[in-house]
């Protein structure tokens, strides 16, 4: 269930007999002709699906994230390493005022990595907290689908290119696209990056059939709700 149907009371109720959140994170930046909320979509997405059977709140994803290489594609948003870290852990910090002490991190944009390190720490912090961090699309059975289905998924091509992530006005190019040179991309600054994109997408085909995606997007849900349901620490 969506924290934003849940008013407190409801949350008071749900903590007398369970103490498990859920927050995804993501980012706004280039993903081509999808929109620039890909990963905040998916995260979301992926965590309120994941957690419904279970009753779990997932709150709203967190929209920005560390994307600095991108700032150079009008629209993308890009936080310092210490704002997003500041902000999760004020985030962690009030879940965990609030009764909860079992967090699952759903994260949805791989810049976000320095989360996992502050996760370890929060722990250290607070004895009575476990924090998972979890990348659904590249947990090892959803990854190992993804390369099942095309070894070449990447940024802002097919493997993020689902019903719910596209706009309607915009079509997916037809033919696939040479990879770009990531290594030269990842030693640039944000204007040389947008001139080795191009359109920003990473290479290879941009779209695949809607029901190849959902089995992609179904191995994801259920890798997601497996780190929800556990294992956990025991706590006394």
């Amino acid at each position: 269930m969506r924290i934003a149907d849940m008013n407190w009371m409801q949350v008071e109720a749900y903590l007398a007999s369970d103490d498990r959140c859920v927050l995804p994170i993501g980012s706004t930046e280039q993903h081509a002709q999808l929109s620039l909320c890909v990963d905040a979509i998916l995260a979301e997405r992926v965590a309120a699906e994941a957690a419904e059977p279970l009753g779990v709140p997932v709150y709203p994803a967190m929209p920005f994230g560390l994307a600095p290489y991108f700032l150079a594609f009008p629209g993308t948003i890009s936080l310092k390493v210490e704002t997003l870290l500041a902000v999760v852990r004020d985030v962690v910090a009030s879940v965990h005022r609030s009764g909860f002490r079992r967090v699952l991190i759903v994260n949805g944009h791989g810049g976000n990595m320095p989360v996992a390190a502050l996760a370890q720490e929060l722990m250290a912090e607070r004895p009575s907290l476990s924090v998972k961090f979890h990348s659904w699309w590249n947990a090892p059975k959803t990854w190992a689908k993804v390369q099942e289905i095309d070894a070449s998924g990447t940024h802002a091509n097919w493997m993020e290119n689902f019903s719910w992530t596209r706009l309607a006005n915009e079509a997916a190019p037809d033919a696939a696209k040479p990879a770009p040179d990531l290594a030269l991309m990842r030693a640039s600054p944000p204007d040389d990056v947008r001139t080795i994109l191009g359109d920003g997408c990473f290479g290879g085909e941009y779209q695949k059939p809607d029901e190849i995606m959902l089995e992609l997007w179904r191995a994801g849900v259920a890798e997601t709700r497996e780190a929800l349901e556990g294992p956990w620490p025991s706590r006394s």
